[in-house]
Protein backbone atom coordinates (compact mmCIF):
# COMPACT_ATOMS: atom_id res chain seq x y z
CA UNK A 1 0.00 0.00 0.00
CA UNK A 2 2.87 2.39 0.79
CA UNK A 3 4.17 2.01 -2.78
CA UNK A 4 0.78 2.94 -4.23
CA UNK A 5 0.49 6.17 -2.26
CA UNK A 6 2.94 8.21 -4.43
CA UNK A 7 1.23 6.93 -7.58
CA UNK A 8 -2.19 7.86 -6.23
CA UNK A 9 -0.93 11.35 -5.35
CA UNK A 10 0.40 11.91 -8.87
CA UNK A 11 -2.80 10.63 -10.47
CA UNK A 12 -4.95 12.82 -8.24
CA UNK A 13 -2.81 15.83 -9.13
CA UNK A 14 -3.42 15.22 -12.82
CA UNK A 15 -7.13 14.81 -12.24
CA UNK A 16 -7.38 18.24 -10.58
CA UNK A 17 -5.13 20.10 -13.04
CA UNK A 18 -4.71 19.80 -16.75
CA UNK A 19 -1.47 18.11 -17.75
CA UNK A 20 -0.55 20.94 -20.08
CA UNK A 21 -0.79 23.64 -17.40
CA UNK A 22 0.96 21.44 -14.87
CA UNK A 23 3.96 20.73 -17.13
CA UNK A 24 4.15 24.34 -18.32
CA UNK A 25 4.59 25.55 -14.77
CA UNK A 26 7.16 22.90 -13.94
CA UNK A 27 9.30 24.47 -16.67
CA UNK A 28 8.37 27.87 -15.15
CA UNK A 29 8.17 29.91 -18.36
CA UNK A 30 7.47 33.49 -17.36
CA UNK A 31 8.62 37.05 -18.05
CA UNK A 32 11.74 38.07 -16.21
CA UNK A 33 13.50 41.34 -15.47
CA UNK A 34 17.21 41.15 -14.69
CA UNK A 35 18.90 41.88 -11.39
CA UNK A 36 20.59 45.15 -12.21
CA UNK A 37 22.78 47.54 -10.26
CA UNK A 38 22.58 50.99 -11.80
CA UNK A 39 25.66 53.20 -11.92
CA UNK A 40 25.86 56.33 -9.81
CA UNK A 41 24.96 59.45 -11.77
CA UNK A 42 25.89 63.10 -11.34
CA UNK A 43 23.48 66.01 -11.34
CA UNK A 44 23.66 67.90 -14.65
CA UNK A 45 25.62 65.13 -16.43
CA UNK A 46 24.02 62.86 -19.05
CA UNK A 47 23.10 59.45 -17.60
CA UNK A 48 22.49 56.18 -19.47
CA UNK A 49 21.78 52.63 -18.30
CA UNK A 50 19.90 49.81 -20.03
CA UNK A 51 18.82 46.21 -19.62
CA UNK A 52 16.99 43.52 -21.58
CA UNK A 53 13.93 41.60 -20.47
CA UNK A 54 13.30 37.98 -21.41
CA UNK A 55 10.94 35.06 -21.07
CA UNK A 56 12.60 32.64 -18.66
CA UNK A 57 13.05 29.12 -20.09
CA UNK A 58 11.71 30.19 -23.48
CA UNK A 59 14.07 30.04 -26.47
CA UNK A 60 11.49 31.90 -28.61
CA UNK A 61 11.22 34.96 -26.38
CA UNK A 62 11.72 37.23 -29.40
CA UNK A 63 8.26 36.12 -30.58
CA UNK A 64 6.51 37.84 -27.66
CA UNK A 65 5.44 41.45 -27.41
CA UNK A 66 6.88 43.45 -24.51
CA UNK A 67 5.33 46.41 -22.74
CA UNK A 68 7.05 48.27 -19.90
CA UNK A 69 5.82 50.78 -17.36
CA UNK A 70 7.69 52.60 -14.61
CA UNK A 71 6.27 54.25 -11.52
CA UNK A 72 7.12 57.87 -10.78
CA UNK A 73 10.28 57.11 -8.83
CA UNK A 74 12.79 58.34 -11.43
CA UNK A 75 14.65 61.59 -10.70
CA UNK A 76 13.62 64.69 -12.64
CA UNK A 77 15.42 64.72 -15.97
CA UNK A 78 15.54 60.93 -16.48
CA UNK A 79 13.09 59.04 -18.66
CA UNK A 80 12.55 55.39 -19.51
CA UNK A 81 12.67 54.50 -23.20
CA UNK A 82 11.62 51.11 -24.58
CA UNK A 83 13.14 49.55 -27.68
CA UNK A 84 11.46 46.14 -28.01
CA UNK A 85 13.00 44.03 -25.18
CA UNK A 86 15.53 46.68 -24.18
CA UNK A 87 14.70 49.38 -21.68
CA UNK A 88 16.98 52.38 -21.21
CA UNK A 89 17.03 55.06 -18.54
CA UNK A 90 18.55 58.21 -19.87
CA UNK A 91 18.68 61.95 -19.61
CA UNK A 92 20.29 64.64 -17.50
CA UNK A 93 19.31 64.30 -13.83
CA UNK A 94 18.23 67.55 -12.24
CA UNK A 95 18.14 66.46 -8.58
CA UNK A 96 20.34 64.50 -6.20
CA UNK A 97 19.31 61.61 -4.02
CA UNK A 98 18.56 57.91 -3.95
CA UNK A 99 15.62 57.05 -6.19
CA UNK A 100 13.76 53.77 -5.88
CA UNK A 101 11.38 52.90 -8.69
CA UNK A 102 9.56 49.84 -9.97
CA UNK A 103 9.59 48.58 -13.54
CA UNK A 104 6.54 46.58 -14.64
CA UNK A 105 6.75 44.16 -17.57
CA UNK A 106 3.74 42.80 -19.44
CA UNK A 107 4.11 40.34 -22.31
CA UNK A 108 1.74 39.67 -25.17
CA UNK A 109 1.25 36.27 -26.79
CA UNK A 110 3.72 35.19 -29.45
CA UNK A 111 3.08 35.45 -33.14
CA UNK A 112 1.22 32.11 -33.21
CA UNK A 113 -1.71 33.64 -31.30
CA UNK A 114 -5.13 32.24 -32.26
CA UNK A 115 -7.60 35.15 -32.19
CA UNK A 116 -10.62 32.85 -32.60
CA UNK A 117 -9.95 30.93 -29.40
CA UNK A 118 -8.20 33.78 -27.57
CA UNK A 119 -5.29 31.49 -26.72
CA UNK A 120 -1.82 30.61 -27.90
CA UNK A 121 -0.08 27.30 -28.19
CA UNK A 122 2.34 27.63 -25.31
CA UNK A 123 0.87 29.64 -22.42
CA UNK A 124 3.12 31.07 -19.76
CA UNK A 125 2.77 30.56 -16.02
CA UNK A 126 2.54 34.34 -15.71
CA UNK A 127 2.21 37.16 -18.24
CA UNK A 128 3.65 39.95 -16.08
CA UNK A 129 6.29 40.71 -13.51
CA UNK A 130 7.86 43.67 -11.75
CA UNK A 131 11.10 44.52 -10.00
CA UNK A 132 12.35 47.40 -7.89
CA UNK A 133 15.54 49.23 -8.88
CA UNK A 134 17.59 52.08 -7.41
CA UNK A 135 19.44 54.95 -9.03
CA UNK A 136 21.73 57.21 -7.00
CA UNK A 137 22.42 60.72 -8.26
CA UNK A 138 25.16 62.74 -6.56
CA UNK A 139 26.57 66.26 -6.83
Amino acid sequence: MKRLLPLLLVLSLFSFTSCEDFFDCIVNRRPELPNKSFGVGTIGVYYYEEFDAEIKNEPRDNDYGYEFEVDNGLPDGLVMIQNYRTVSFEGTPMETGTFKFTVYLYVDPPINYDFETDAYDDPLCSESTSKEYTIIIGD
